[in-house]
């Protein structure tokens, strides 16, 4: 009788000729997950095992998988042989010493000698036998043994469902560039992107000597987050101190952010070019601040001349963000009192609503090409 975590893949099952493909994937990143630990991982017609590793390293295991796009969900399992006996040997260790039950059977192997029902009746009968203070509840049972019969002449036997991170393994959809910030939004962003199967890169601008190197930290904390749940990341960091001394020395101030935030698109896209990025990710959400209004957003937009700019907050309001934020382990880093380069030359009156027309008028102040070049020029690379 072996302790081993029975993982279960989420929508996987529906990828038809290509499945194949996405548990290759799927594989890979259950072992980056599990580096440094000793176990070995077995796939088993839509399940995977992981075995042979120290029962006092399980919790530590099924928190490192729980942060693993593709799980559905996991168990902690007895593996034995295909056989009755051993079977409710098992299910006698995992069973609880009283309160209601159900045995519930899933029967890969259909050679076996009894169907998943006839399993289930003949372990719960089994079970009642051993034990006076059980009862049966199919309807409302305080807890459920879950029975796993493969093919492989093995059968796993559980009581616990741990619920996983969902969505599809990171790398079976391209790569995608985050603008990341110090704040809230933008690591939500990523995670909800990275749980659709994107790879991950992330780009930060700074205003040093306007914004202290602790605000640099930070962004660097929240990144190692996101590349929990990424595979791993690499974190691009580049100076905006200039494009911003610029705009505030020629431009009406009260264009500031709207004219930052075209020269960050305008960076990120010439980066997401270069890396190999398919695309452009940001924390926007609509109306949250004055650079997110319609109008700010099209602004935005109208400098990106080749690649889809994904908003995955769009539609969610500051709570909704803030509780996925909690969930991920981002959120105490990202209120720590350090600002960002969003901060940096605030307009008391920043316009809400920029018409294109004033936008470019107020870019034909500033030399945009040697603005950029010099900006790629300061970029910064760590991988985490």
């Amino acid at each position: 009788m072996e302790k081993v975590i029975l993982i279960r893949y989420s929508e996987i099952h529906l990828k038809g000729k290509n499945r194949g493909y996405f548990e290759r994937v799927f594989g890979i990143n259950l072992e980056k997950s599990l580096k440094g630990i000793k176990h070995e991982i077995r796939r088993r017609s839509g399940r995977y095992l992981v075995e042979c590793f120290d029962e006092d390293q399980t919790d530590t295991i099924l928190q490192k998988l729980n942060k693993v796009f593709g799980i559905h969900s996991m168990s902690v399992a007895l593996k034995v042989a295909t056989d009755l006996d051993e079977i409710f040997a098992a299910a006698k260790e995992v069973c609880s010493q009283g309160g209601s039950f159900k045995v519930e059977t899933h029967r890969a192997d259909k050679t076996f000698k009894l169907n998943s029902m006839e399993i289930s009746a003949e372990i719960g009968g089994r079970l009642l036998q051993w034990n006076s203070k059980l009862k049966v509840d199919v309807h409302a049972p305080q807890f459920v043994i879950g029975i796993d019969v493969r093919e492989d002449g093995t059968t796993l036997v559980f009581n616990e469902f741990f619920k996983g991170a969902g969505g599809m393994p990171v790398g079976t959809a391209g790569k995608g560039l985050l603008l990341i910030s110090g704040g809230i939004d933008s690591p939500v962003a990523g995670h909800m992107i990275a749980k659709r199967g994107m790879n991950i890169e992330c780009l930060h601008f700074h205003s040093y000597p306007y914004t202290n190197l602790q605000a640099r930290d930070k962004v660097i904390e929240l990144a190692k987050v996101l590349s929990q749940y990424s595979c791993g990341t690499k974190l691009h960091i580049i100076s905006a101190t200039h494009i911003q001394e610029e705009i505030h020395k020629k431009c009406n101030g009260d264009y500031m952010v709207t004219l930052l935030r075209r020269f960050m698109m305008r960076i990120a896209e010439r980066l997401a070019l270069n890396v190999g990025a398919q695309c452009i990710i940001t924390g926007e959400s609509l109306g949250q601040v004055a650079s997110q209004t319609i109008e700010g957003i099209t602004s935005s937009n109208s400098v990106i001349k080749s690649l889809p700019v994904l908003r995955p907050l769009c539609g969610f309001d500051k709570d909704e963000i803030i509780e996925r934020s909690r969930a991920m382990g981002a959120f105490e880093i990202s209120i720590l009192p350090y600002e960002d380069c969003c901060t940096v030359f605030l307009p008391k009156h920043p316009v809400i609503k920029p018409t294109l027309e004033e936008v470019q008028k107020e870019e034909e102040k500033l030399d945009i090409e040697a603005l950029i070049s010099e900006a790629l020029k300061s970029r910064e690379t760590l991988t985490l």
